[in-house]
């Protein structure tokens, strides 16, 4: 069992930047590949951005390629997404997954995570 928790929503105005990190507890953080989603109400989670077990993979939606990066920490047990350039279609609750099954690279299905956290709520105003 491994626990999520994220940190570091909030508002921010168009243009600026927030970073989200989240901590896992309960299990080897290493063996789980990393990712974000986000959800607005009445649609499906989406992806946003997912990081391999050792990091060297990295994937990102088109909707935030070059404006997010998403990074890991094994030794502090945490992954952070970096959001920069933020648009007011960024506003969402951003939730942290982890995925044990996910043995080599990323994957932007979120069957294929585990584990979720409680999610972040990220508001961005024009």
């Amino acid at each position: 069992q491994v626990q999520l928790e994220e940190s570091g929503g909030g508002s921010a105005q168009a243009g600026g930047s927030l970073r989200l990190s989240c901590v896992a507890s309960g299990r080897t953080f290493s063996n789980y590949a990393m990712a974000w989603f986000r959800q607005t109400p009445g649609k499906e989670r989406a992806f946003v951005a997912a990081i391999g077990r050792g990091g060297g993979s990295k994937d990102y939606s088109d909707s935030v390629k070059g404006r997010f990066n998403i990074s890991r920490d094994n030794a502090k047990n945490t992954v952070y997404l970096q959001m920069n350039s933020l648009k007011p279609e960024d506003t969402a609750a951003y939730y942290c997954a982890a995925g044990a099954r996910i043995l080599v690279g990323v994957s932007r299905t979120p069957s294929r995570y585990d584990y979720w956290g409680q999610g972040t709520q990220v508001t961005v105003s024009s």
